[in-house]
């Protein structure tokens, strides 16, 4: 888009949806920039929410870290793909109660209190549904019942398409979109839906709360494929940083373009700024 366009966009947006690790900081460190940008947010009179595909942590274990790094977060400023998924099962399959869910005892632990009901690793113990999502304490015995479900024909939900977690640390965290990959090779069979971004439901909740129009929210990550996809998806404002997952040749190769590649958040607060003047 031209600048004169790029400034009537930027102009417009009144909330700001932040994907968080990769985008706001990365593994266990907090970006540098990230408290001014929130400053900035807030200064001029924009909103912000957390919205994160990784569902291995409650609501208040994700205020609680980001807490713990500086952010004064609150529960209602975080949306995770675990309460995505919670609210999912509800609207589509109300009479669900039993499920077999592969993932950490947090999220588990979520689905819980929303009066969910675990099902054991038992062929007899048929659950209502499956749930698969990024799980870093899967084990082997986990992944072989929940590919059983699976070929069982039980209706199969994934959290998040992600292949690969972000991290500051040198090694590989595999994702659920990872995991979703080894049941179709056992299977055949791939999850009926997938909750998480680039869904455009998961910008939802941020619309009907706040009653905004698509076209007022910037939906901020470091993702194409999820981030700045579920922007598009949703008719939301797209903005890629390059402070996690993308490079800057994928962004450049990309089709088609992010509507605004920054190289971090503080770069997408400078053309807010801007658009305000």
């Amino acid at each position: 888009m031209s600048h004169d366009e790029l400034m009537a966009t930027c102009r417009k947006i009144k909330h700001v949806a932040l994907d968080m690790d990769g985008t706001i900081y990365l593994g266990t460190q907090l970006f540098p920039f990230t408290k001014d940008f929130l400053a900035t947010l807030t200064a001029n009179g924009i909103g912000y929410s957390f919205l994160t595909n990784n569902p291995t942590r409650s609501l208040r274990d994700y205020v609680k870290k980001l807490q713990g790094l500086g952010i004064d977060a609150t529960v209602d400023e975080v949306y995770t793909t675990a309460v995505a998924t919670i609210d999912y099962i509800r609207a589509n399959y109300p009479e669900a109660k039993r499920l077999y869910v592969v993932g950490t005892p947090s999220m588990i632990a979520e689905f819980e209190s929303a009066g969910f009901e675990m099902a054991a690793d038992d062929p007899k113990d048929r659950p209502d549904l499956l749930v698969v999502a990024f799980d870093t304490t899967l084990d082997y015995a986990k992944l072989c019942r929940a590919s059983w479900w699976a070929s069982q024909g039980l209706p199969y939900i994934a959290t998040n398409p992600d292949r690969v977690c972000p991290t500051d640390q040198e090694i590989i965290l595999v994702d659920c979109g990872s995991l979703c990959e080894c049941i179709y090779h056992a299977t055949g069979r791939r999850p009926d839906i997938v909750i998480g971004k680039p869904n455009p439901d998961m910008l939802s909740g941020i619309r009907t709360r706040y009653g905004l129009n698509a076209d007022e929210i910037a939906m901020c990550g470091d993702r194409i494929y999820t981030d700045v996809a579920m922007a598009r998806n949703a008719g939301a404002l797209g903005v890629l940083v390059l402070s996690g997952e993308t490079t800057l040749e994928t962004a450049i190769n990309s089709d088609p373009q992010p509507p605004i590649t920054a190289e971090n958040i503080a770069e997408f607060a400078e053309l807010l700024l801007e658009s305000r003047k």
